[in-house]
């Protein structure tokens, strides 16, 4: 899997943890919230790339194989959980 499907993964489940997980009811600014959003999306892609890395050192699987995208989308989604129950 290369960098260009991490990134979608990965920015695309944070963003969506961002987005719709139930936050506080504070009002925040603009730049913020667009700022919070880049940041899971950005830590959801670290996440993925991390988990098929540390899944492939281990030789659990091997690039481009099912179980590598199950762990990028899982480890993306629960990074992104995390920051955004820590953040609002």
């Amino acid at each position: 899997m290369g960098f260009l499907a991490f990134l979608l993964i990965g920015g695309a489940s944070g963003a969506a943890t961002w987005i719709f997980y139930p936050g506080s009811p504070k009002k925040p600014s603009k730049a913020s919230k667009s700022g919070g959003l880049l940041v899971a999306a950005l830590l959801g892609f670290i996440a993925a790339a991390f988990a098929s890395y540390v899944g492939q050192s281990l030789n659990l699987f091997q690039s481009g194989q099912m179980l590598e995208w199950a762990s990028a989308i899982l480890a993306s989604c629960a990074a992104g959980c995390v920051y955004t129950a820590l953040a609002k």
